[in-house]
């Protein structure tokens, strides 16, 4: 049976689809995703630990708080802070605002513990993310006038901003200059709304209005707009402005700019314009030091690969070695680059040395997606055992919606002698039952039956389990088969639920 689902396959494309096939494996079953932790390296009990550990923010942290504080213990409201920063970080919202809460209702009422402005902005921010704009108006009117200052406005502007509220977001800005709040930072905040909706004449107008009032914006301001010109493709406009940053004291082109105007150049098709800024902006990553000059190598990859410039990728890659220290998301970027110089020889030569390294694959889901999404669309049909792996990933992250969708994907694609994954189809029947979906596990069984994968009696324990919701015992016995995935069993058995977990 052919690998590749696909008339007479190259040899590069048959090493490159098991390469993928691979790496999908090394997203699923990663040691990163797995952690495993010492007693000796296990940390000191704290309130902040104890609620690191709650990880799934479908279950709420305040029963974790009430049992510190039953116990007798406290805090510093540093601490608080530093707890708060952490969740923010790690994009658990809910849990962050869930700690505000209670945490602030016991702080008010013991000494010494006082509420700034900072705190209501975070609050603010954080209902913006977890309930939306009506409740943040809300809580606003709450707030005492005493500490409705330049950082609780900011806030709430941001706040529209990032829901693309325009109207909303215009108001704050006036009421914020009538008030003397606005800073260089609310215009440069503005100017990314005007671009990300296409509001190129508000654009103009802002910038009209800084200049008239002696505001010099500063390198966001000035790149912001630099973006806006070459989305449009307003190439003249664009270099009229680069040229009056270059003969400015009081800027310094860095290789941002480099790469916003780079970027404009590409999206317009003057590759021969583009390259002299890729290589310009080498030499200011040169002088960059930890992790922003690794993020910065990183777009310069992808930019020499939306280029076509095989030398300049390569040279790059090269470059982004030497800084000590390898990622995935560089790996991601140099393959992705290779495969728009349509060289997947050496894209696949990249996967195994990816491979060979044996990084802790950091990779999430969204990422694997992505990846799958290029292969499929550059015309390569995957095998079975790829689309497998990544229902397997998606069960580990527990999204139980794609994991059998993407399950599907892999039994209808499937040829006479390939194993299904035994495990992961038992978690998606389990996962399926406990959201009560009955319809969508029968479906999944049918077309298990159709295409053949267990003799009838397997399945039909297989269908009585998925009524009874039991998967457990000694039921399944899998008539001599190895139904692990490559000798490996996933650690999935407790199916967790995240489709409508809240963000």
């Amino acid at each position: 049976m052919s690998f590749l689902q696909k008339s007479n396959p190259k040899p590069w494309q048959w090493h490159y689809v098991h390469g993928i096939s691979k790496v999908l494996k090394a997203f699923s079953f990663s040691k990163s995703t797995f952690p495993s932790c010492s007693s000796s390296s296990r940390p000191k009990d704290s309130l902040h630990s104890r609620i690191s550990k709650a990880r799934n923010e479908k279950v709420s942290v305040i029963p974790v708080i009430e049992q510190w504080l039953h116990e007798g213990k406290t805090f510093k409201q540093s601490q608080l802070h530093d707890s708060i920063k952490h969740l923010r970080k790690n994009r658990r919202f809910s849990h962050a605002l869930q700690a505000f809460h209670k945490i602030s209702q016991w702080t008010s009422d013991q000494k010494g513990y006082d509420q700034s402005t900072e705190d209501f902005a975070v609050r603010l921010d954080l209902i913006s993310k977890v309930h939306g704009i009506e409740r943040v108006e809300e809580y606003y009117n709450r707030i005492p006038d005493r500490f409705r200052d330049i950082q609780v406005y900011g806030t709430i502007l941001d706040c529209y901003v990032r829901k693309k509220h325009l109207e909303k977001a215009e108001a704050m800005m006036q009421k914020m200059k009538e008030l003397r709040f606005v800073k260089v930072r609310h215009y440069n905040v503005m100017l990314s709304l005007y671009n990300l909706m296409g509001k190129h004449e508000k654009l103009d107008t802002l910038v009209k209005e800084m200049e008239e009032k002696g505001i010099h914006g500063d390198m966001c301001a000035f790149n912001i707009r630099l973006n806006a010109y070459g989305a449009i493709s307003n190439i003249e406009e664009m270099e009229k402005l680069l040229n009056k940053m270059e003969t400015d004291p009081r800027i310094n082109i860095d290789w941002n700019t480099c790469f916003v105007v780079a970027n404009g150049y590409l999206k317009a098709g003057l590759i021969e314009k583009a390259l002299p800024l890729l290589k310009r902006a080498e030499q200011l990553i040169g002088g960059t030091r930890g992790n922003s000059k690794r993020l910065a190598y990183e777009v310069l990859l992808t930019l020499y690969g939306a280029a076509k410039n095989k030398i300049g990728v390569y040279r790059v890659w090269n470059f982004y070695k030497d800084t000590g220290g390898l990622f995935n998301s560089g790996y991601q970027c140099m393959i992705s680059s290779l495969m728009k110089l349509d060289d997947f020889a050496d894209a696949e030569r990249i996967l195994e040395e990816w491979l060979l390294r044996k990084t802790s694959f950091d990779v999430q889901i969204p990422n694997a997606e992505a990846f799958v999404k290029k292969i499929v669309e550059g015309g390569i049909e995957l095998p079975p055992s790829s689309w497998d792996r990544l229902a397997t990933g998606y069960l580990v992250g527990g999204q139980i919606v794609k994991a059998v969708g993407t399950l599907k994907k892999a039994i209808s694609v499937s040829k006479l002698g390939w194993k299904l994954n035994f495990y992961a189809l038992t978690a998606c029947l389990e996962g399926l039952k406990g959201q009560g979906n009955v319809e969508e596990a029968e479906e999944l069984l049918n077309l298990v039956r159709e295409h053949c994968h267990f003799s009838p009696a397997m399945y039909d324990k297989l269908k009585t389990s998925a009524e009874n919701g039991n998967f457990s015992g000694e039921v399944f016995q899998l008539e001599g088969d190895d139904q692990t995935l490559n000798g490996e069993i996933p650690a999935f058995s407790e199916v967790k639920n995240n489709d409508s977990a809240e963000l």
